[in-house]
């Protein structure tokens, strides 16, 4: 098998050189550094987080990414092209980021907060969900079934704010007695005070989404959670 190891820095050089300010290095020196295992440098990009991209001949497909001692690893086929391998970067390490963001919040955080809101906003509900969890999504911020009284919210808001997550999470509260949208729903949500706020903060964050090009998704490695 043969695996070729890049770091950020040497990785970037040929594409930004203006950033490196380093000539493009030859084949022999490319070759003697995918040769070599460095610790993670400083990305050119100032936004992105310590990371290291491993080549595989035998990955044929897919791409999975993980953390290991502090760094972001993505492993990739080594057929990828390396303009490929850099539009997939940012993906990969926004998935792994929240992912782990998702995994400090848990489910039990979630719990936590729905009996603080219906001991708060919601005082005269006997109803009580029987769980909440983070779950994937796509195209919602969160869903109730009122059949089983399970509500589900969308890991893509694990890096949210509170106030944002206390909105949605009441939201469905709600419909565990009202499962539509009429006059007293709205009632019911507009007891809180952070609701223009919170919408306002859900919509620029959708429309950033749409906006945004449609995004690489692996295949071996299943996306976060998206609302």
């Amino acid at each position: 098998m043969s695996v070729e190891n890049f770091i950020q820095e040497s990785f970037f050089e040929d594409i930004f050189p203006s950033v490196t300010g380093t000539p493009q290095p030859s084949n022999f020196q490319q070759r003697q550094r995918r040769r070599l295992l460095s610790p993670a440098k400083t990305a050119p990009h100032p936004s992105l987080p310590d990371f290291r991209v491993v080549r595989s001949t035998r990955r044929k497909r897919g791409v999975t990414a993980f953390r290991n001692n502090g760094i972001i690893e993505i492993h990739i086929p080594d057929r990828t092209t390396r303009r490929d391998e850099a539009a997939l970067i940012p993906e990969m390490i926004a998935l792994v980021v929240e992912r782990e963001a998702r995994q400090r919040r848990g489910d039990d955080l979630l719990e936590k907060m729905s009996s603080q809101l219906l001991s708060q906003y919601l005082p005269e509900f006997h109803e009580r969900p029987s769980s909440i969890r983070w779950r994937s999504m796509q195209g919602r911020w969160g869903s109730c079934t009122t059949v089983d009284g399970t509500i589900r919210v969308a890991g893509r808001l694990a890096s949210a704010p509170d106030y944002v997550l206390n909105c949605v999470i009441l939201h469905e509260l709600i419909h565990l007695r009202l499962p539509g949208h009429g006059p007293e729903f709205y009632e019911l949500l507009a007891r809180y005070p952070d609701l223009a706020r919170a919408e306002a903060f859900l919509e620029g964050f959708e429309s950033g989404l749409a906006s945004a090009p449609e995004p690489v998704i692996p295949q071996d490695l299943e996306p976060a959670p998206l609302l």
